[in-house]
């Protein structure tokens, strides 16, 4: 009957409580030491914070020991074995977490079972912040080792002992952790003399053994990291002319920067973080590819004035650099036709007085074709310099030596700049003839006025031309200097990636 077993219950305690005090150990004789058996159930693992290294758990923790003032026949209280009562009711051991942080958090006030050998056993809930010494030096894939040490705050070994219920934790009830993966919760008693006492205090320590999921921290900065820093020597092979070199290499700096103060804020202040170097390491790479970057901008937009590119410069950088890093522009290997030289069917030793005659008529149609010719020579000088140069020197040659051919015709009189003379040869000149040499006097005069322009245009192409070769092989040094730091740099980025990750797993 239910009415009967209460009224046991009710006289049964009454009768402990009578002579009972709970504020003395519950002993028989001082010289007795009280073992404490400690069980300790981790639930969950509720957070852990890496920068102030503290971990917070769920935990049930079991107390079992005999006390020698709660003991009855059960036969007299109608086969009465247990019993509930309230905690604070008994005398309970003062255990402890000892290195609970600055805030000390006792479990919850629960009721205590007695059975009737005297066996006290205390069952509560308890939520722990403990400290917990954090090593991130293989941060994402690293490993943590927490403890739990728990022992008596003022009895020492010769008074309570604690003993370990199991091997390890309980680990049956455990509540999964997104970013932590248990490994073990092993426990080991552990005899401590302190400096300040010289009787030995026992303590139980659990070692909560943890790995930390690293996929989500691999796939948010990780791989965006690595990609962040595959960008750097992609600013080498933009081209100089799009203006955004620069810009590239700031805003790949400032992308590292926000993952960089990410990855600092969860940390604890550690020089042990290799991604924290990795990425100090690649902003170092992309403020040395920016310093870069800028001083080969400043070689590609070297302007007219600048100074030849020199002998050593061609020879490494053009030539052997230019092969390695497989920069090869189109047509730069092509050679430049040579145009002929067209030059008047002159002798040195012919005679000033050749034959005229019937070859008359020819050199006037010759004469005519070479007013065309350089007519045609004019439009297509600009778009060949060799040509004009060629035509300038072979006029001017025919000049020096005072050849009756000049630009394909036949002159047999010797014309001035100053007027019509003309030399008559033995036996007298026509009237026809006079009027022949005066035609062929102001042709030989428009001719040379001809010839200037000729020149002026050559000389103009002629510094052009070598204006646009100048500026153009500092392009080309430039751009050979570019795609050089680009493969060094991804050289750079993939063994730093390799080392410090290889390192990290």
């Amino acid at each position: 009957c239910w009415c009967a077993r209460a009224k046991y219950a009710k006289k049964l305690l009454t009768d402990l409580m009578s002579n009972y005090t709970k504020a003395l150990i519950p002993v028989e004789d001082t010289n007795i030491i009280l073992n404490v058996t400690l069980q300790v159930t981790l639930s969950q693992i509720i957070d852990m914070d890496e920068r102030n290294q503290i971990l917070t758990a769920y935990l049930w923790i079991r107390q079992v020991w005999f006390d020698a003032h709660l003991k009855w026949n059960k036969e007299d209280f109608d086969g009465l074995d247990t019993i509930r009562i309230p905690g604070s009711y008994v005398w309970r051991p003062d255990i402890v977490l000892y290195n609970a942080d600055d805030r000390f958090t006792g479990p919850m006030d629960t009721n205590v079972v007695i059975r009737h050998d005297g066996q006290m056993m205390w069952d509560s809930p308890y939520i722990t912040k403990s400290s917990c010494k954090v090593d991130v030096s293989f941060f994402p894939f690293d490993a943590q080792q927490c403890r739990f040490t728990y022992g008596s705050w003022t009895y020492n070994g010769n008074q309570l002992d604690i003993q370990n219920a199991m091997e390890s934790a309980d680990l049956a009830d455990l509540v999964e952790n997104v970013e932590w993966e248990v490994l073990g919760m092993p426990a080991k008693k552990n005899i401590v003399l302190y400096g300040c006492c010289a009787d030995p205090y026992p303590d139980v320590t659990f070692t909560l053994k943890l790995k930390r999921r690293a996929s989500f921290y691999v796939f948010n900065l990780l791989i965006p990291c690595v990609m962040i820093s595959f960008l750097a020597p992609l600013g080498f092979y933009l081209p100089a002319d799009s203006g955004e070199k620069v810009s590239l290499g700031v805003t790949v700096m400032l992308a590292l920067t926000v993952f960089q103060l990410l990855v600092a804020e969860i940390m604890p202040p550690s020089e042990n973080v290799p991604l924290i170097k990795y990425y100090i390491a690649t902003m170092t790479m992309i403020t040395a590819s920016t310093a870069l970057t800028i001083f080969i901008m400043n070689i590609h937009h070297c302007g007219p004035d600048a100074k030849p590119v020199p002998k050593w410069a061609k020879k490494v950088i053009l030539q052997y650099m230019a092969r390695v890093c497989f920069v090869y522009e189109v047509g730069e290997n092509c050679m430049m036709s040579q145009p002929e030289k067209h030059e008047a069917p002159c002798a040195k030793n012919s005679p000033m007085n050749g034959q005229v005659g019937s070859g008359r008529e020819e050199s006037v149609s010759k004469a005519d074709g070479g007013q065309e010719t350089a007519g045609s020579i004019i439009t297509e000088g600009k778009e060949d310099l060799d040509q004009l140069t060629s035509l300038s020197s072979s006029v001017r040659k025919n000049q020096t030596n005072n050849c009756p051919w000049q630009s394909g015709v036949f002159m047999s009189l010797d014309c001035e700049d100053s007027g019509a003379h003309t030399r008559r040869r033995k036996g007298g000149v026509s009237d026809e003839e006079k009027k022949d040499g005066d035609v062929f006097c102001r042709r030989h005069s428009d001719e040379h006025l001809l010839l200037r322009d000729i020149e002026y245009i050559a000389n103009y192409y002629r510094d052009q031309r070598a204006t646009q070769k100048r500026t153009g092989e500092w392009k080309k040094v430039a751009k050979v200097l570019d795609r050089f730091f680009m493969w060094m740099f991804f050289i750079l980025v993939f063994f730093m990636s390799l080392l410090i990750m290889g390192k990290a797993v």
